[in-house]
């Protein structure tokens, strides 16, 4: 059994992991006493006593009768958090994304962020490896060119043409990734101490990656068709962001999207304000009908369109893009040579754009949704019979964001739900103002294996 000592120690060690991964930084709050000993297994009194001792070496700040804060000389250079078990990290966007990406090929992960192997085109994929091994020796050694290749360009503007967007080649760009896409973005627009806008809740790595950026996140709460649009104009006239960061369509995690009538109203207020939106579409192609398109309404005047293919195609072959003003990317272009030299591997693009144009693609995406619609109705029905409740009933997608019965702790749930080999996203990771607390992200096309309802009722019934 631990002693008093290692749990407090193992505590310190939490926040020390959060503030060096920028998931805190100067002058956050720390997690309350009570909730952060639920967190992480503890009893209040270890918590008190570890921010006592954060307190005396300066980390961390006591305010009277408001908590903890994160002391200004705190932060450390941008590095990587350190390496530490499940149980000594806290439960922060960083603790769902390591254990989801170093799990073992059978874990049980209704928190991850995709659909498993079996859901995937894998016929189409291996089929167009093999005629990738038949393609020019330049293609298979070669960096690619710097906007990236042009047949995957001209599929993706022909794909924006059909949701009434024009996009010329210049006005496009591939990258590494689509999270490469918001860094390049983010190293080309932000400086330290500029301030983006997110919705809360939002996905969770917008965060991470803003704070690696040593930005001033805000958040705006969202609701069932768009931002909260009294908070938002409250947020561009009192912080004056430089950017604000969403995904329009089948949102991450809510999977709700934005009316036609927010998005005018979002994108005259970002014309009077010389905001620019990120408009994230990764989860696009998931819609049963496509949705309002911010970029669409705006022709990227004060838009920038990002994306991927890993939700749907693959994550192991690697591939983002931006779409927006040419000025832009030019800058931008020259951003990722500095950077990446060159775009994203021709390989993959190569692969990309081979299963995109074959007519597997979209028999794929028919059955995935079909798939997809059976599964969300039966995990819902399934979740209510434990008194958990879904906030929306989205038109497509993979998530159901859920509310947990009352002074059910999310993150004491996936504390112990991992113990037992079984990976869930608890609310507070997606909320910026942490008001998350009792709400849980469930990815519906994980969640056919019977041990993960097992786990999930011992731990709600614990």
């Amino acid at each position: 059994m631990q002693t008093e000592t290692s749990q407090t120690g193992r505590v310190m060690a939490a926040i020390r992991a959060r503030i060096e991964a920028r998931a805190l930084t100067t002058g956050d709050r720390l997690p309350s006493i009570r909730r952060f000993a639920s967190t992480m297994g503890v009893s209040p009194s270890t918590v008190v006593e570890a921010y006592d001792r954060l307190a005396a070496e300066g980390l961390i700040r006591a305010q009277p009768g408001s908590g903890f804060y994160v002391s200004a000389t705190a932060l450390p250079p941008l590095k990587l958090a350190r390496t530490a078990t499940p149980q000594a990290r806290a439960v922060d966007p960083f603790w769902v994304s390591r254990q989801s990406l170093d799990a073992e090929d059978d874990a049980l992960m209704p928190g991850c962020g995709w659909l498993p192997p079996a859901w995937m085109p894998e016929a189409a994929l291996r089929k167009s490896l093999r005629n990738l091994s038949r393609a020019s020796t330049t293609l298979l050694t070669d960096y690619g060119s710097s906007l990236g290749s042009l047949t995957l360009r001209q599929l993706l503007i022909r794909r924006a043409a059909e949701d009434g967007l024009r996009i010329e080649p210049e006005q496009l760009m591939l990258t590494a990734s689509g999270s490469q896409a918001l860094d390049l973005l983010c190293r080309f627009l932000l400086r330290p101490g500029d301030v983006v806008l997110v919705d809360d809740p939002c996905y969770f790595n917008f965060q991470a990656l803003l704070r690696a950026h040593q930005v001033k996140i805000e958040s705006v709460p969202y609701t069932l068709d768009g931002p909260d649009m009294a908070a938002f104009e409250a947020a561009l006239t009192t912080h004056q962001p430089r950017l604000y960061l969403t995904n329009s369509a089948l949102q991450n995690p809510t999977g709700a999207s934005i009316s036609p009538q927010k998005a005018h109203r979002l994108l005259n207020l970002a014309s009077a304000h010389d905001l620019i939106i990120v408009e994230d579409e990764i989860f696009a192609d998931f819609e049963p009908e496509p949705s309002t398109r911010l970029a669409a309404l705006d022709g990227l005047t004060h838009v920038i369109r990002i994306g991927s293919f890993s939700k749907t195609l693959s994550a192991s072959i690697r591939c983002g893009y931006i779409a927006a003003k040419r000025d832009w990317i030019d800058g931008l272009v020259d951003l990722q040579v500095a950077s990446n030299f060159g775009g994203p591997s021709p390989m993959a693009t190569e692969i990309i754009a081979d299963v995109l144009t074959g007519g597997s693609y979209r028999k794929h995406m028919e059955e995935v949704r079909r798939r997809l619609a059976r599964a969300r109705r039966e995990a819902a029905e399934r979740l209510a019979r434990l008194g958990i409740a879904p906030w929306n009933v989205p038109r497509g997608g993979f998530y159901l964001w859920c509310r947990l019965p009352d002074e059910v702790d999310s993150a004491a749930i996936a504390q112990a739900a991992l113990r037992q080999g079984v990976l869930l996203a608890p609310g507070n990771i997606f909320s910026h103002a942490r008001t998350a607390e009792n709400f849980m992200r469930f990815n519906v096309a994980q969640m056919t294996e019977s041990k993960v309802w097992e786990v999930l009722e011992t731990a709600m019934r614990a």
